[in-house]
């Protein structure tokens, strides 16, 4: 884990794939945490499975390679801290499961995110926003990305 003393933001692979397929109702949104992650603020924390549920940019699994190496690249950057699973992960991720009937893959963020003790969690599924200060010490805040991206004309 990196030894920064910059915020950590916990982010679900949908925030990822809004910010890389520019989802109009959420790339403002995802623009301003990764803005705030270029300017040295933050750091955007997130599990190693969400390299595989990325892959998946359009209705078809096979990509391009012009996608391939976007999604590649935009991992790359030191302001993202992937975690790996682990038995720790594991096991709050079944006992999330057990208790809020979640899929593997939400539960394994959210574990994640618990492991390490984060204060703040980004996701745009409402079922996850429902653990929003349930668990963890400190709680867990479970939302949608907070952070509004001002535009400039860098972006027109």
């Amino acid at each position: 884990m990196p030894k920064a003393k910059r915020q950590m933001i916990y982010w679900d692979a949908d925030c990822f794939l809004g910010f890389l397929k520019e989802e109009t109702d959420k790339i403002q949104w995802c623009k301003g945490t990764t803005k705030q992650a270029e300017e040295g603020n933050l750091i955007i924390v997130t599990s190693a499975i969400t390299l595989i549920e990325v892959v998946k940019l359009d209705t078809q699994l096979r990509l391009s390679a012009d996608a391939e190496k976007t999604i590649k690249d935009f991992f790359k950057n030191p302001y993202i801290y992937i975690h790996n699973v682990d038995a720790e992960v594991g096991i709050i991720a079944r006992d999330l499961i057990w208790k809020h009937t979640l899929s593997q893959r939400d539960s394994i963020h959210v574990a994640t995110a618990l492991k390490l003790k984060l204060n703040k969690m980004h996701t745009f599924d409402e079922q996850l926003h429902k653990l929003s200060n349930k668990y963890g010490n400190p709680k867990l805040i479970i939302c949608k990305p907070d952070i509004e991206h001002q535009m400039n004309f860098d972006d027109l």
